[in-house]
């Protein structure tokens, strides 16, 4: 879960240049096309959630909504060859077969890649390189996001937040982010690309819901103990997602007990409603 907000919010600061959201047409066009050699892709940096560092942790402020509504759609829309689907429970977005998962460093996108359960995050700076997509997969709505068109994506509104290029004046890179948030799934895209605004664009019109699929979602840090992602909550979450939750439990001496250790399936992974999510957890003492 990159429910550690990453540390690319600094790309946010300082003057920006607000290209706008490209026409809704256009944006639905482009999600049939052969995805480019390098597309577009939503980046944890430029992450458009709150952040709180915890013990050198990022957590992400906000948490999903425990409901699993129908899709609105009665079949997929055919995913663009060369890419796979990575999603939270029906939404989800195609990102070319060669991109990384996770590839960060100090929160920051190194290469291509799709963000979600990232884990903890160093508390530290690193640039981004030229040329470098990513997105960002996460449950519920970024603390920042703000709705500036509404539009309908295979017959669920979906809200765009427009594209704004900020400038990086210590590496001369230019950082282009754009998000779009589905309200009925609870769930975010945010798009972030150091090549150009069209990039973000054509990432974010890879966004589609799947509903014969369900995306196995992220663990959240808990409010009361925001070091820990508890078992007992995340099985409430892929329950109310249609997954059925394993609970295995293991030592891990100095841990919390009921800390998730590990999920599999991992984050992300489309899965048939009904699958089994295997959870390992800190057995109580």
């Amino acid at each position: 879960m990159i429910e550690s907000k990453l540390t690319e919010l600094p790309e946010r600061a300082g003057d920006r240049t607000n290209v706008g959201p490209p026409p809704i047409e256009a944006i639905r066009a482009g999600a049939g096309r052969r995805p480019r050699r390098r597309t577009a892709a939503l980046s944890a940096v430029g992450l458009a959630a709150v952040v709180v560092a915890v013990g050198g942790t990022l957590l992400l402020a906000g948490g999903p909504i425990l409901t699993n509504p129908a899709p609105p759609a009665a079949s997929a829309p055919p995913v663009p060859a060369a890419t796979r689907l990575v999603g939270i429970g029906h939404a989800a977005i195609a990102v070319p077969t060669q991109w990384a998962a996770n590839k960060l460093g100090c929160g920051t996108p190194l290469k291509d890649t799709v963000i979600i359960d990232a884990g903890p995050q160093d508390l530290c700076h690193v640039d981004r390189p030229k040329g470098v997509e990513s997105v960002l997969v996460r449950s519920g709505k970024p603390i920042e996001f703000h709705a500036d068109e509404t539009f309908q994506l295979d017959g669920a509104r979906a809200e765009r937040q427009r594209t704004t290029c900020t400038p990086r004046s210590i590496n001369q890179v230019t950082v282009c982010s754009g998000t779009v948030f589905i309200p009925s799934l609870d769930v975010s895209f945010d798009a972030s690309s150091s090549t150009n605004a069209d990039e973000v664009h054509s990432i974010l019109a890879r966004i589609i819901i799947v509903p014969d699929k369900v995306g196995a979602p992220e663990p959240l840090f808990s409010e009361s103990n925001p070091a820990a992602r508890f078992s007992a909550q995340y099985a409430d979450r892929l329950t109310a997602l249609g997954l059925i939750p394993n609970i295995q439990t293991r030592k891990s001496p100095g841990s919390i007990p009921g800390n998730i250790l590990a999920v599999s399936p991992s984050p992300g992974t489309m899965l048939t409603p009904g699958a089994t999510v295997t959870v390992t957890a800190v057995a109580q003492p």
